[in-house]
């Protein structure tokens, strides 16, 4: 009842609408089956649907059901039957008619399943409406998620091959990703083949599975009428829909491949930087033709390999020529030192794999010295490039004319260091000179910013030798101003001496004195045998994958074999050993006898003790005797005294009751000549006698 004072509401005569117009309005048409009686009434459009005529209805379910495509109408009995047995009410489904003009029609069909007291189903009202438009639609849609979902997959693969490409650094790297079965999975394909140019021919460096190259194309010319090398030779790929098509084009290759079962087939050009570097095939079995997109995805497949190929090509260069100039710059050869077995080895930074690394600094050298001596050189030369490389090979010369020149450790050192600075370069070096005496086992040791040495003991035990040290080389041009200590040790026969660069030593994020000690564990875990030590301490460093250059020099000295003098002896006296002292007169009077000088032994041993002897007592350190017969015009035995302290002797008058002044008087008095020399940071005190010829 409408409110008081409200206008009453003006309503249509039709209204409420009837559903059946609506229903037609909508595209719908309805049905009605009577069960019982086995009749069923369409309305008109329903008729339509079904694309029946009125006259045509004799409203059977037999006679409009002959529209519905025979797996349909067996379908949807069956559904209509399931819902009936289950008590449901109601069903829907789609289902496709075929047409007076043999076209097809989707359809919906909706039914409402009427029953009486008994549940026994007696009628079945429903809807149907044209469901073409819809399902297109629909499947439109789908084709569009399917295209995309597609679009996506191809993507993934693009970046996934990018991805697996991007860490290959070599060809075989490159080779190994593309090959992989999990690679042929992701390119889609069931074989493929690739191929590099090299002087104007084709040469297969992969196949896969095995077995998918052809017989006698390992190696092709770019004319042959193949299509790697037609894509190679015209720069564009070819694709090949059809068996068929692949025996028209091919009718050489294509009976060669018929066993594999190929469909379809691919063949891409590799190209860099304008110019073919290779080609790649890739034969499919499962489709027939190629997408637009799908091209597009192989092209992009085939440029992405291309490029992972030059960039491994040109790494590979630069690696041999890195490594070739650097073997260039060291030793060729290790020259044979009697009393001593040593090893050296070198490994570049690029075995560990490391992109954008050149050429290192580090360097050995090993350099045979008169009289039984021998310099023992590590170095590096700051950067990792050429000319680090031209530096280091230019500081190892040198190094090794002042060493063969006879200068004392310090003075090589310190000279070394004012040449590298007058190179006119940015760059110093870190330096570790070692000078042995393999008949005496004297070593001296001289430190320019390098990490300390390493003795290995004949009972396999290690520790560091602790060298003071100086600045790196290169750092200073005043030769006056250079100051490196000279430190002096003992190689006792069967110890080893180690000398490397830190590349053995630095690990990222590791202290430097823990990377010495775990050095120190491995060389003394390691064999004796200096090769077989060399190449365990190598192959630690190429576990851990470092990126920097090693150098590393290993000198062991021999167990001394029974010999008889052979012109030139050497002794280590330490300051408070009066053992060693009086080996040392034990040394010189033995040799004074062989050497055929018995008339002036008193002398030379008189003169011998005294320089021994002042040496120990003004310079509070260890002296080195030598003992050498030089031939000429008249023959000489020298004697020579080297010590730590720079400070000259000076001969001066005794007092009357002095007992200290005489010694220079003595030695002057009785030898034919004497002198003294400056030996790096000590002195070298000499005097001759002349001793009658053996003969």
């Amino acid at each position: 009842m409408a409110e008081q004072g409200a206008p009453a509401l003006s309503l249509p005569e039709d209204w409420p609408a009837h559903p059946d117009p609506i229903l037609a309005l909508n595209g719908m048409g309805t049905f009605d089956w009577d069960l019982d009686a086995g009749l069923v009434h369409l309305d008109a459009q329903a008729h339509r649907i079904f694309d029946v005529t009125a006259e045509e209805d004799d409203r059977r379910p037999g006679t409009v059901g002959k529209r519905l495509l025979p797996s349909e109408r067996e379908r949807l009995d069956a559904m209509v039957a399931r819902a009936m047995k289950e008590g449901r009410q109601n069903y829907g489904t789609y289902v496709r008619l075929r047409l007076r003009d043999g076209g097809l029609r989707w359809a919906h069909v909706q039914g409402y399943i009427q029953r009486d007291g008994t549940g026994r189903p007696r009628r079945i009202t429903g809807i149907l409406r044209d469901a073409s438009e819809e399902l297109g639609d629909i499947a439109a849609r789908r084709e569009r998620a399917a295209q995309a979902a597609a679009r996506r997959r191809q993507t993934n693969v693009v970046e996934a091959a990018t991805a697996a490409l991007a860490h290959a650094r070599t060809v075989q790297d490159v080779i190994e990703v593309v090959k992989d079965s999990h690679g042929l999975a992701l390119l889609g394909s069931k074989s493929l083949v690739l191929g590099l140019v090299e002087a104007g021919r084709i040469r297969l460096v992969a196949e896969g599975p095995a077995g998918a190259s052809v017989p006698g194309t390992r190696v092709t010319r770019i004319d042959e009428p193949y299509p790697m090398s037609e894509a190679v030779r015209t720069l564009s790929p070819r694709f090949i829909e059809s068996p068929e098509e692949f025996a028209e084009r091919y009718p050489i290759l294509w009976p060669h491949i018929t066993g594999l079962d190929i469909t379809s087939a691919a063949y891409l050009p590799l190209i860099a930087q304008a110019r073919p570097i290779g080609g790649m095939g890739l034969l499919y079995s499962d489709r027939r033709g190629f997408t637009p997109d799908e091209r597009n995805v192989l092209i992009a497949l085939g440029s992405s390999i291309a490029q992972s190929l030059q960039r491994a090509m040109f790494y590979e260069q630069e690696k041999d020529l890195a490594q070739g100039l650097q073997q260039a710059m060291l030793p060729r050869t290790i020259p044979s030192v009697p009393g001593a077995d040593v090893a050296v080895r070198y490994r570049s930074g690029y075995a560990g794999g490391s992109l954008g690394r050149d050429i290192g600094g580090d360097w050995y050298d090993l350099i045979p010295l008169p009289g039984g001596r021998v310099g023992a050189v590590i170095g590096d030369v700051q950067g990792h490039d050429t000319h680090a490389a031209a530096v280091m090979g230019q500081l190892r010369i040198v190094l090794r004319a002042y060493a063969a020149e006879g200068h004392a450790p310090a003075t090589v050192m310190a000279r070394a260091s004012v040449f590298l600075h007058e190179l006119d370069t940015d760059r110093f070096a870190t330096c570790l000179y070692a000078e042995a005496d393999l008949a005496t086992g004297v070593v001296q040791l001289v430190r320019a910013g390098h990490i300390d040495p390493l003795v290995r003991h004949s009972d396999g035990s290690c520790h560091l030798i602790a060298v003071d040290g100086g600045l790196p080389l290169g750092l200073s041009a005043e030769f006056g101003s250079l100051q490196y200590p000279v430190g002096t040790m003992e190689l006792d026969p069967g110890q080893s001496l180690v000398l490397c660069t830190d590349g053995l030593v630095e690990q990222p994020g590791a202290d430097l004195d823990d990377g010495m000690r775990a050095l120190a564990r491995s060389v003394a875990d390691g064999p004796d045998d200096v090769r077989d030590l060399a190449d365990r301490l190598i192959a630690m460093a190429e576990s851990r994958g470092g990126d920097d250059d090693v150098a590393l020099l290993v000198l062991r000295r021999h167990v001394p074999a029974e010999r008889q003098p052979v012109g030139r002896l050497q002794q280590y006296v330490a300051s408070g050993d009066p053992e060693a002292l009086t080996r040392a007169r034990h040394m010189i009077r033995t040799a004074v006898r062989d050497w055929g000088a018995e008339d002036d032994s008193y002398e030379i041993e008189l003169v011998a003790d005294e320089l021994i002897t002042n040496a120990l007592m003004h310079t509070e350190g260890a002296a080195i005797v030598t003992l050498r017969v030089l031939s000429g015009r008249e023959r000489r035995l020298r004697i020579e005294v080297e010590d730590s302290s720079s400070a000259l002797p000076r001969r001066r008058e005794p007092g009357a009751d002095g007992v200290s002044g005489r010694g220079l008087l003595l030695v002057d008095q009785l030898t034919d000549v004497w002198g003294v020399e400056a030996r790096g940071g000590g002195k070298c005190v000499w005097c001759e006698f002349a001793v009658p010829d053996e003969s």
